[in-house]
């Protein structure tokens, strides 16, 4: 299977997409939320043949945000046959944003380490309790004290962090989502029950092998009454009302943990796996202003009697061989960063379309981050039917450029390849 797998695997093609919203950002999380569940449309569940012999496998993402010197960007890293479905769930939500296919920037890394020039520290990271546990989402940040400003976002702090590197330190922070059925919501419903006491549906076994073990016993128990002229033990007993479950005993926290499971499982859920790497030049490392930063941002989002997002495996070891177990925990996680590989490292974990639109999604346009890249004005596409120059047995489009601050005083055209010219210039 796994051979097949890069077999079907071995032509796909990846594009590294950076995302530039409008300065007056006015959405809150709530679109991201949507994108995500427009992105979940990617899903395909592969019939016996599609997985075994043809060795399909479900095409991923990976959303991202990186800080190079203090300069913030937000990625998204889509295969080709889905890049048409991520820049139509951006639109939809965000109109005037910017997508631009960008270089990978984790080439400029090196591959191996130790390096002469470049030290890293890297973690991935996991929840502490499970998948049906949820997090702190972006609901748990709104307020009603402050006139100005009803939603407090996470992402000021999380920006924040990113933007205090300086010259020669790069951030980067990669969400990889890979969208999945829904059967894991099976699991949670079974912690629910235990949690409440819930004795009225099936735990464990099989139910069809339980009602053929137990139609026989109950037949012999029957047919001893019989022969030994007894009276059956039900008659003497009272049947014991039972209560389907215990959910009035609950404390007013449980009740509320309970209440968020379920509330969980109401939306649409995407394996995850979430990487974050601190790069330096040598002379720069500075691995607690870079980690300590990281890990306050992600903090935030942390439950304290519900679920944590702490870190799994990273790049510090101790005791026995310290430096072997080092060095191998640095290759592995850039290689698996640079590659997107959600196998490698610490097991991938659950979370629905709100934690993680609450982890990651574009800043709102009272989260003072200077360094963040804005989109500027509207790219348009040119109108059916407009007039075209033919210059040197080529045609180019004309768009009429309203004004612009270089030529203000010429009447100017925006051509299909995004230059702003003069007639003159074109003659």
């Amino acid at each position: 299977q796994e051979y097949r797998q890069e077999k079907f695997t071995h032509n796909w093609k990846w594009a590294l997409l950076a995302v530039d919203i409008p300065a007056l950002n006015i959405q809150t999380p709530k679109a991201v939320e949507q994108l995500f569940a427009h992105i979940a449309g990617a899903f395909n569940k592969p019939n016996v043949g599609e997985k075994f012999h043809g060795g399909y496998k479900q095409r991923y993402f990976s959303f991202e945000i990186i800080s190079i010197e203090g300069y913030i960007q937000f990625l998204i890293w889509t295969e080709e046959t889905f890049r048409d479905l991520v820049e139509a769930a951006v639109y939809a939500q965000y109109p005037d944003a910017e997508i631009t296919e960008v270089e990978d920037y984790t080439k400029m890394a090196p591959n191996h380490f130790p390096d002469k020039e470049y030290d890293i520290w890297a973690a991935d990271f996991c929840l502490t309790q499970g998948n049906g546990l949820p997090i702190r989402t972006y609901r748990d940040f709104e307020h009603s004290i402050s006139k100005d400003t009803v939603l407090k976002d996470p992402m000021g702090t999380f920006l924040e962090s990113f933007s205090r590197i300086g010259p020669g330190e790069q951030m980067w922070f990669q969400i990889i989502l890979e969208p999945i059925s829904n059967s894991w919501k099976e699991h949670v419903i079974e912690e629910i029950k235990e949690m409440i006491g819930d004795t009225t549906g099936h735990h464990g076994g099989n139910k069809f092998v339980d009602q053929i073990v137990s139609s026989p016993m109950a037949l012999l128990v029957k047919l001893g009454d019989e022969i030994f002229s007894r009276e059956a033990a039900a008659s003497h007993e009272e049947p014991k009302k039972e209560q389907p479950n215990k959910i009035q005993y609950l404390t007013p926290g449980q009740k509320i943990i309970v209440e968020a499971m379920e509330e969980k499982i109401r939306k649409v859920g995407f394996k995850t796996k979430m990487r974050g790497i601190y790069i330096a030049r040598k002379e720069v490392f500075q691995p607690t202003r870079g980690i300590n930063a990281l890990l306050g941002a992600i903090n935030q989002f942390n439950i304290p009697s519900a679920n944590s997002i702490a870190p799994a495996l990273t790049t510090k070891a101790s005791y026995f061989f310290k430096d072997r177990t080092i060095k191998y925990r640095k290759n592995l996680l850039m290689k698996a960063y640079k590659k997107r590989k959600a196998k490698a490292g610490a097991h991938p974990f659950i979370l629905n379309i709100e934690e993680l639109a609450t982890i990651w999604h574009f800043p709102m346009s009272h989260v003072k981050t200077p360094l963040v890249q804005k989109a500027g004005s509207k790219r348009a596409e040119p109108p059916s039917g407009l007039p075209v120059e033919t210059i040197n047995n080529s045609v180019i489009s004309l768009l009429p450029e309203v004004s612009h601050e270089e030529k203000p005083d010429k009447k100017t055209y925006r051509t299909d390849s995004g230059d702003v010219v003069t007639l003159d210039e074109l003659g």
